[in-house]
């Protein structure tokens, strides 16, 4: 079984010398606290969580997964105490305020919490993790009287979250939701249906479980339009805030899964169930958005988490397999044979790995630095800032949730591969982040609904093709002053302007011709999405290799100069192996629509 170690190493390179975390944190209201030393004492309580109590869990939770009897869910052997320590250490409440009993810190500060939980056993980490939106959504849209009565225990993680939207009938066409909301004498409603795919939607580890659900009101108009939001308690709380009689929701059964089995997907049926209104009757779906858009951001670092996760259970592997002699000649003379590591296809794959989940954290820990401030704006009441960033984070988005989620699978799936058919047996935990990070595709919205979000709405529909333009900027900025260097930071600064330059061609060429081909957006949107990623990564992986020349050029930096190497080795790699596929989404987002649409439907099988 794959040992798991928080990568703390590259987590302080980012945080410290890439992204400068302490002068942001001194720019926020909120970041008063998070000091260097109050980071560095999270990050290694976090790690220490993760590595010794968490990580043991994962293998032995698959195996066993959730049991389900008469309507109620066990989880597996550990887990409770996992969770009890979890709660404890106070982790829940990381980011949110200390009106509510959390400690107040940046929303950033979770993210680096969530990622370490999630690369240790992201079953485990689901419990948690879904609680998040649902507190985000309460705080946002909730009144002052259902903050008071869920925030603290949900903040505390006394009590867990879950997100209801999805039917039997829809999933992502919210507009078929059929579940009803009628309203009571008392100002509360009676919820009557049945939601499914609902994570952690049933479990043991908290003594409530606060749900919130999506349903329609009585004459509310068709579609989305008439959506209502509403939380919906397992027990309702008394006055002093105790869980107290059992509503009448109850789990139905819980799936078989291909993974995540340690963490219940679960029916749930709302039989008259008592629930409160939260914010405006039929804008349901503008508070979800909020739920989903904190889910979408932890299902990026799911692509991470098993990205790296995988990688180092690929690299011990290679360092320890023999096998053959490496075709340069041996290696290592005195052993039988040379190890796995010495074989430039196995580096191939660890070099895809490590790329993939250094370069993805980069990534999410920038849009980390914008939820920040979005945030921190809520707490300052500035809506034109939290307006900017808001836009600014849905524009990051669907290209982290898309992007890094078929990244990291394709890196579980070269973890598995390196440990060739050892990686197929179970024991070794390989195939297991595989199953695992298979759900991150299809979850909180599929690859292909992140793609026409960004191609769609963020792109075409909401900014007109500025938000790559002001991305865009950034690159050209960042590459201006290396365009005429010699060696490979002036490789990378030319080759970031022309995928700059070319990002943003792109993009025309498909707002030109949209409006004359309707299917066009659809049958572009992914190729448009992974060639959006690509270069951004490529953007963030040229950031890494600056700052690490620096570093090593003056000797002044906290790391080794073989760190340094290694991070620029590493961008190299990205830009000579991974970049270039970007040329072939770009190809296939420009191709034409009607070698997609012209087959009959009759043609596609003929029995």
């Amino acid at each position: 079984m794959p040992t798991y170690k928080a990568p703390l190493r590259d987590m302080r390179f980012l945080i410290n010398e890439v992204l400068d975390y302490p002068a942001h944190y001194a720019r926020l209201s909120s970041g008063g606290e998070a000091t260097p030393d109050m980071v560095e004492a999270i990050l290694a309580g976090a790690a220490t969580l993760c590595e010794e109590v968490l990580a043991p869990l994962n293998l032995s939770g698959d195996r066993e997964g959730c049991h389900f009897k008469d309507g109620e869910v066990t989880t597996p052997a550990g887990f409770r105490e996992a969770y009890q320590k979890f709660v404890e250490g106070g982790w829940q409440g990381l980011s949110f305020p200390t009106k509510y009993g959390g400690h107040g810190l940046p929303t950033s500060m979770s993210v680096f919490k969530t990622e370490m939980m999630g690369a240790a056993n992201w079953s485990f980490n689901m419990y948690p993790g879904l609680s998040l939106g649902c507190i985000n959504t309460l705080l946002k849209y909730g009144t002052e009287a259902q903050k008071s009565l869920y925030l603290p225990a949900l903040v505390s993680g006394e009590w867990t979250g879950t997100m209801c939207l999805t039917e039997a009938q829809c999933g992502t066409d919210l507009g078929q939701v059929t579940t009803r909301a009628e309203s009571r004498p008392d100002g509360s409603y009676a919820i009557t249906g049945t939601k499914m795919f609902i994570s952690a939607g049933e479990h043991d580890l908290a003594a409530n479980i606060v749900h919130i659900v999506l349903a329609r009101l009585s004459g509310a108009p068709a579609g989305t339009r008439g959506l209502s939001l509403f939380v919906v308690p397992k027990f309702l709380p008394n006055e002093g805030g105790s869980p107290g009689r059992r509503n009448a929701v109850n789990c139905g059964a819980i799936e078989h899964k291909m993974g995540i089995r340690a963490s219940p997907t679960a029916v749930l049926n709302f039989d008259a169930a008592v629930g409160q209104l939260i914010f405006e009757p039929n804008k349901g779906l503008e508070a979800m958005f909020t739920f989903m858009n904190t889910a979408r951001l932890g299902i990026a670092l799911q692509g991470i988490a098993h990205a790296e996760a995988s990688f180092q259970g690929a690299l011990a592997y290679a360092r320890e397999r023999r096998s053959m002699r490496a075709l340069s000649g041996k290696k290592e003379p005195d052993s039988v044979a040379d190890a796995l590591i010495w074989h430039a296809d196995v580096r191939r794959m660890l070099l895809t790995q490590k790329a993939i989940a250094e370069g993805g954290r980069a990534m999410i820990y920038a849009a980390a630095q914008t939820a920040d401030i979005m945030f921190n704006a809520v707490l300052e009441e500035d809506r034109a800032t939290q307006a900017e960033y808001d836009n600014l984070l849905g524009f990051y988005t669907p290209i982290l949730k898309g992007f890094l989620t078929e990244l990291g699978l394709e890196a579980a799936n070269l973890g598995m591969q390196v440990f060739g058919g050892h990686g197929y047996i179970h024991e070794h935990g390989m195939e297991q982040m595989v199953r695992d990070a298979r759900i991150a595709t299809l979850y909180e919205g599929t690859t292909g609904i992140q793609a026409l979000d960004l191609l769609g709405r963020k792109v075409l529909i909401g900014t007109r093709g500025k938000c790559v333009r002001d991305f865009t900027r950034l690159m050209l900025r960042f590459a201006r002053p290396h365009l005429f260097a010699g060696g490979c930071m002036g490789a990378m600064a030319r080759s970031t302007v022309k995928r700059a330059i070319e990002w943003n061609l792109l993009t025309l060429r498909i707002m030109s011709r949209a409006g004359k081909d309707r299917d066009l957006v659809g049958s572009a949107s992914v190729d448009y999405l992974m060639y959006s990623g690509y270069v951004m990564m490529g953007y963030f992986w040229a950031l890494q290799a600056d700052k690490a020349h620096k570093y090593l050029s003056s000797g002044q930096g906290a790391e080794s100069a073989a760190f340094y190497r290694a991070k620029i080795q590493t961008a190299e790699f990205y830009f000579d192996r991974l970049l270039p596929r970007a040329d072939g989404h770009r190809q296939g987002a420009l191709a034409p629509a009607r070698s997609l649409m012209q087959m009959d439907n009759a043609s596609f099988a003929f029995p």
